[in-house]
C-alpha cells in the first residue's frame, strides 16, 4: 500500500482522484468509483470535496515504480 496521495498516471478515468484513494486505502480502482457514484446519489457536498481534491492532490512522479 502506497502511503503517498497521489494521483496516479495510468488508471485514471478522469482526475485520477478516485485512483489515487485507491491506491492509498488498498482498494480496487472500481470500487473506489462506485462507492463514490453512490454517494453522489446522497445529499452532501462529495463533487466539491472531489474538484478540492483534483487541486490538492499532486500528479505522481513519471519515475515512480509501483511496487
Amino acid at each position: 500500500m502506497s502511503r503517498k496521495l497521489t494521483r496516479p498516471r495510468d488508471n485514471r478515468m478522469i482526475a485520477g482522484v478516485c485512483a489515487g484513494l485507491a491506491r492509498r486505502f488498498g482498494m480496487s480502482a472500481g470500487m473506489m468509483r462506485l462507492l463514490f457514484v453512490l454517494s453522489v446519489l446522497l445529499p452532501g457536498t462529495q463533487v466539491v470535496i472531489y474538484l478540492a481534491l483534483w487541486i490538492i492532490m499532486p500528479n505522481e512522479d513519471r519515475s515512480y515504480v509501483a511496487a
